[in-house]
């Protein structure tokens, strides 16, 4: 109180002190565009940290108000010594009033019918950075995982800095070779990548003494590991413009996998911004709602990438499962299946769990601006369920409680992936039997996503499911509503990989799959659009629509699939399998990871609005693509490859 006061009165001086003024300033001021949406106030919150009392520093809160249909917060200064429930207090008895003139006065009544304001909540953003027990932990592990690789790849090179010294020139660029051809060409951006062989290490290990090859690979087991942990052996492959996917052919997956991402990208970076530090949210809203182009960068849409992955994730998980299969004499026996899931944990947890701990530690250090409410409170859920995100089941979880929200979908892929050896031994059990399975699998999940929809009256397109907590909570994230792109991406590979002649025999065949498939994609973007307003009761259309479009898109990328597979694709097959798109669809993983962190950072740091124009978002997009693109290439070669190569 005495420090408030010593404010106040300053304030009213005929010549009040600097510090006063700043605070002042600092405070939250109504600005133009209330009818557009600029209904917060944030203030300045650098300025108000910056001003230091005779006793007191300066802090910045935030007050949430709600004044009749309109909530919003207002930023002010005030000491250092005032907790949350004291600031409170002060508000809502007119404390911080000076002369007639409230330093939080309400929005006009010519602009809200509502004059009178009720407070929500208070919240003080803290001066200093003071990081929890499992802030530091998980910090600890990052390092770890970073630094193990930085000093193998140090410990390698001093290796063969002292092999040089010792050997010819030409027999060093034979070990170098050999280290080539066994790391170079390893896959790592598919579900089911290859790994070293230990035998070939083994014998690259041994000195032969016949061709007087010199010693390549020591014999030593953490020798290996490291050699494996290097960047000398992650780095090779990352930039190579040579297809990717195991076992060959497929070449258009990387086209698809990296445009299906692209579009992922824009989504979230026009999406995230929209949730609460737009200053013309409605201006924002009504012109995508009277601009059908929008709807290519809304939920709905924009998302069906994410079934482009489910199709492709179930494709090379039926691949991979029966070539080991192949490989094991044509069994499907438990060690096969165990074998299968542990290469798909190897294959994303290591990363997926460094951008979980590289997030929380995050929270911890970074001094947040105005806006970080809609992100710090979800990602704080990792404190209480990162047991979720480590056994894969966090898109089970409400949705309130997810710990670092994008990472839902790996949840949602493992537990599909789980199924493929199931679906696998019904084919090879029965086909009849089979048949029926995957039918009664896309029907269940077709019936109960359309049944969902009806019963809860869901929306299809975003700006509707901004408000609409349900979408996510039991249709949006959940394995029953969502399986029916993985399933017929299991029936794509089956088919693929057994298949005995071409499915395509004439070109008026392929012209009308073309033709239909193409007009199909443009039916299902088409109709989000014009369903996009959210049911007053449970609709048919929109229960049909959500039914039914995942595998029909699904259906129309395996067609693209297909027909480039079988010599039908055109241009577009040559498009999709430019060499462009390989080095990118290496390190896609770690980039679905990490963008979303960019983002977050991005908003969470601003102090003021950001402003909606087509080009500002343009750029944002951009920016984050560009800062995403050049961390993943380094995740990917410190974190991902070398997992993923460790046998």
């Amino acid at each position: 109180m005495e420090d408030t006061n010593t404010f106040l009165w300053e304030l009213n001086q005929e010549r009040p002190k600097e510090y006063a003024v700043l605070m002042y300033d600092a405070f939250g001021k109504m600005g133009s565009n209330v009818e557009g949406g600029n209904v917060n106030q944030p203030g300045l919150l650098q300025q108000c940290r910056s001003a230091h009392g005779p006793t007191f520093s300066a802090q910045y809160c935030q007050v949430f108000l709600r004044q009749g249909t309109i909530q919003y917060f207002i930023g002010i200064c005030v000491p250092d010594s005032c907790g949350e429930e004291e600031v409170q207090m002060l508000v809502v008895y007119g404390q911080l009033q000076f002369g007639q003139t409230s330093l939080i006065p309400p929005l006009p009544s010519i602009l809200v019918n509502q004059s009178t304001q009720e407070m929500l909540m208070t919240h003080c953003l803290s001066n200093t950075i003071a990081p929890a027990a499992s802030d530091i932990t998980c910090l600890f592990v990052c390092c770890l995982m970073v630094a193990v690789p930085l000093a193998a790849t140090l410990f390698t090179a001093i290796m063969r800095w002292h092999r040089s010294r010792e050997v010819s020139p030409t027999a060093e660029a034979s070990c170098i070779n050999t280290g080539l051809n066994l790391y170079g060409t390893l896959k790592t951006n598919s579900s089911s990548s290859s790994e070293i062989n230990s035998s070939t290490l083994e014998e690259n290990s041994k000195f032969d003494s016949t061709s007087h090859t010199p010693l390549c690979f020591p014999q030593s087991c953490v020798y290996r590991c490291l050699q494996v942990f290097s960047l000398q052996t992650t780095s090779q492959g990352v930039f190579s413009t040579s297809s990717t996917i195991p076992g060959g052919g497929y070449s258009s997956l990387n086209g698809i996998r990296v445009l299906s991402l692209l579009w992922i990208m824009c989504g979230h970076s026009a999406q995230f911004p929209v949730i609460n530090n737009l200053d013309n949210y409605k201006n924002w809203k009504k012109t995508v709602e009277s601009n059908p182009l929008y709807v290519l960068t809304i939920s709905g849409p924009v998302f069906l990438a994410v079934d482009t992955f489910l199709l492709l994730g179930g494709l090379l998980s039926a691949r991979s499962l029966l070539g080991s299969i192949n490989r094991a004499e044509d069994k499907l026996s438990p060690r096969v299946v165990a074998n299968y899931l542990f290469n798909r944990i190897k294959r994303i947890q290591p990363l997926h769990l460094f951008i979980m701990c590289l997030t929380i530690g995050l929270i911890s250090l970074v001094k947040w601006g105005p806006y970080w409410f809609p992100f710090i409170d979800t990602l704080m859920d990792c404190k209480t369920y990162w047991w979720a995100n480590l056994l894969l089941i966090s898109n089970l979880l409400p949705v309130h409680e997810i710990c670092i929200p994008w990472t839902w979908y790996l949840s949602l892929d493992f537990q599909c992936y789980a199924t493929t050896p199931v679906l696998v031994y019904f084919y090879r059990l029965n086909r009849g039997v089979f048949t029926v399975v995957a039918g009664g699998l896309l029907l269940m999940t077709t019936v109960t996503s359309a049944v969902i929809t009806a019963l809860l009256q869901l929306p299809v397109f975003q700006p509707s499911t901004l408000t609409s907590e349900n979408y996510v909570l039991y249709y949006y994230v959940k394995p029953y509503t969502r399986y029916g792109p993985f399933l017929i991406g299991i029936l794509t590979g089956i088919y693929l990989t057994t298949k005995k002649d071409q499915l395509l025999k004439q070109k008026w065949q392929a012209a009308l799959g073309w033709l239909f498939c193409l007009s199909l994609m443009a039916a299902l973007v088409g109709l989000a659009y014009i369903l996009r307003e959210t049911p007053a009761y449970p609709s048919v259309p929109h229960a049909l629509y959500q039914g039914l479009h995942r595998p029909l898109w699904a259906l129309a990328v395996t067609w693209i699939i297909l027909a480039c597979e079988e010599g039908y694709g055109g241009f577009i097959k040559s498009f999709l399998s430019l060499g462009f798109w390989v080095p990118l669809s290496n390190i896609s993983f770690a980039c679905y990871l990490t963008h979303p962190v960019f983002i977050i950072l991005y908003i969470g740091l601003q102090e003021t609005p950001i402003h909606y124009t087509d080009i500002n978002f343009m750029y944002m997009f951009l920016g984050h693509l560009v800062l995403t693109l050049a961390v993943s290439y380094v995740l990917t070669v410190l974190v991902e490859k070398p997992y993923l190569l460790l046998k």
